[in-house]
C-alpha cells in the first residue's frame, strides 16, 4: 500500500484552516513549514528525542517516517472553518468565502494536493441567526464545489458545532435534505461529524450519554464524533489555565463517547492542542512539541487514535508522537500474531481471539498512520493482505 493511500480507512489527523486563509498550496505549505521546523530545531537523532520525546530505540525509525509523511501527505483530512477560527463576519463576506473557499477546493482537486478527506465546519445552532447563516454557508459552499469539474464525492464532511440536544442534530438533517434535493447532480448523500463540546451533548437530562439519543436524530448521517475540549471545559467552569486537552473532566467525557459509540462504526476523534511557538527560537518550538506530543499520547493511550491540529508545528509532533507511540510494539505484536496463526504461544501465552483482534487492530493502525508498510507487516507475519486490514480473528 502506497503511502498516498494509507488515509482511505480513515484519517489520523484533522487540519482546521479558517475560510478565509485557506489557498490551493494551504497544505503543500503546512507540509513545508513542518519540516523546516524539524530541520532547523530536530535535525538529528538526538534533538528528536528531546523535542518528541520519542524512544531513543525507534527515533531513527521514528524520524524517518516522519520526515517522508509531511514530504509527501502532510495533511489527511482538511477542515475549512466558519466556526470559531473564522468568527461572525458580515453575510456577503462569509457568501463570498464560502464560494471562494469551494473553489480553492476544487482547484486543490485538480492539482492534486487535496487530502481525501475535506469539508467544512459550519456555524452552530445555538440560535436562529446562527442557524440561519450555517444553512446559507453549507448552500453557497456545496452548490459551488457541486458545480465545478469533479462535483462533490466521498471523503467530504461537514463538522456542526457545539451540538446541546438532538432536535438541533434533527434541524441540521433536515437542512441536509433540502440541499440535497436542490443538488440532485450528485446523487450522494451528505454526512456529517458532531463535535461534543457541550456537557448535553455527554450526557442527557436522565443522566444517559447523549450520544445515542444524537446518532438516532442523526438518522444514519452522522460519521465521526469529534471531542471540543477547549468548549467543553469553559462550559464546566474550568479555568483558562486548566482547559487542556489532558484534562481529567475531558477524560470522563472521551470515556463516556468511547462507550457510547463502542460498535456503532462512528469514529471518534479528540480536539486539538493551543499551545503553538512563541517563537523560532529552538527552546520555544521544542517546548511547544513537547506538549502538543505528550497530548497526542495521552490521546492515543486512550484509544483516540484522530485529533485536531491548527498549526504546522503540530503536524511535525502529531507524526513523531504516532510513529514513536506504536513502533516499540512492532516485533512484539509480529511475533504474538505470527505465533498465533501456527497456532503456538508466545513465551508461555497462547493469546484470547479478542487478544488477537487486538493485535490486528494495532497493526492496522501502523500501517494506517504511515509507521510502516504493509508489505513490511505481510512479509513479516505471514499473514494476507486481506487478513490485515479485516478482522477475522473470532472467525479462524
Amino acid at each position: 500500500m502506497t503511502l498516498e493511500r494509507l488515509h482511505a480507512f480513515h484519517p489520523h489527523q484533522t487540519l482546521y484552516v479558517p475560510a478565509d486563509r485557506v489557498t490551493r498550496s494551504t497544505t503543500a505549505e503546512f507540509g513545508a513549514e513542518a519540516l523546516r521546523l524539524i530541520g532547523t530545531h530536530a535535525a538529528d537523532a538526538d534533538a528528536f528525542v528531546d523535542a518528541f520525546g520519542v524512544p531513543a530505540g525507534v527515533v531513527e525509525r521514528t524520524r524517518e517516517r516522519t520526515l517522508a509523511k509531511l514530504e509527501r501527505l502532510p495533511v489527511e483530512d482538511l477542515r475549512v472553518d466558519f466556526e470559531d477560527g473564522y468568527g461572525i463576519r458580515s453575510d456577503d463576506e462569509e457568501d463570498r468565502h464560502a464560494e471562494a473557499a469551494a473553489r480553492t477546493i476544487a482547484d486543490m482537486r485538480a492539482d492534486g494536493t487535496l487530502p481525501q478527506w475535506f469539508g467544512l465546519r459550519v456555524k452552530s445552532f445555538d440560535d436562529d441567526k446562527l442557524a440561519a447563516r450555517s444553512v446559507r454557508t453549507l448552500e453557497r459552499f456545496v452548490s459551488t464545489l457541486a458545480e465545478a469539474p469533479g462535483g462533490l464525492r466521498d471523503g467530504f464532511l461537514i463538522t456542526f458545532p457545539k451540538v446541546t440536544a438532538p432536535e438541533q442534530v434533527q434541524r441540521f438533517v433536515g437542512a441536509l435534505g433540502d440541499l440535497e434535493s436542490r443538488a440532485s447532480s450528485w446523487g450522494g448523500r451528505l454526512r456529517f461529524e458532531v463535535q461534543v463540546e457541550t456537557p448535553k451533548a455527554v450526557l442527557g437530562a436522565d443522566g444517559a450519554a447523549a450520544a445515542g439519543s444524537l446518532l438516532q436524530a442523526g438518522d444514519g448521517r452522522i460519521s465521526a464524533m469529534h471531542l471540543g475540549v477547549f468548549d467543553y471545559t469553559a462550559s464546566l467552569g474550568l479555568m483558562p489555565w486548566e482547559q487542556r486537552l489532558d484534562h481529567p473532566a475531558n477524560d470522563f467525557a472521551r470515556e463516556v463517547l468511547q462507550v457510547a459509540l463502542a460498535g456503532t462504526g462512528v469514529r471518534i476523534s479528540d480536539g486539538s492542542s493551543n499551545v503553538v511557538p512563541a517563537s523560532d527560537r529552538t527552546e520555544d518550538v521544542r517546548e511547544a512539541w513537547r506538549v502538543h506530543a505528550d497530548h497526542v499520547r495521552h490521546s492515543l493511550s486512550r484509544g483516540f487514535y484522530q485529533g485536531w491540529d491548527l498549526h504546522p508545528s503540530h503536524l511535525a509532533s502529531r507524526y513523531a508522537a504516532i510513529y514513536g507511540w506504536l513502533l516499540p510494539h512492532l516485533g512484539d505484536a509480529i511475533e504474538r500474531v505470527r505465533s498465533w496463526r501456527d497456532g503456538a504461544a508466545t513465551d508461555g501465552v497462547l493469546d484470547e481471539p479478542a487478544t488477537i483482534s487486538s493485535l490486528l487492530q494495532y497493526l492496522r493502525l501502523v500501517v494506517t498512520s504511515g509507521a510502516v508498510e504493509e508489505a513490511e507487516i505481510v512479509r513479516a507475519t505471514g499473514l494476507e493482505r486481506e487478513q490485515l486490514l479485516i478482522d477475522r480473528a473470532r472467525r479462524w
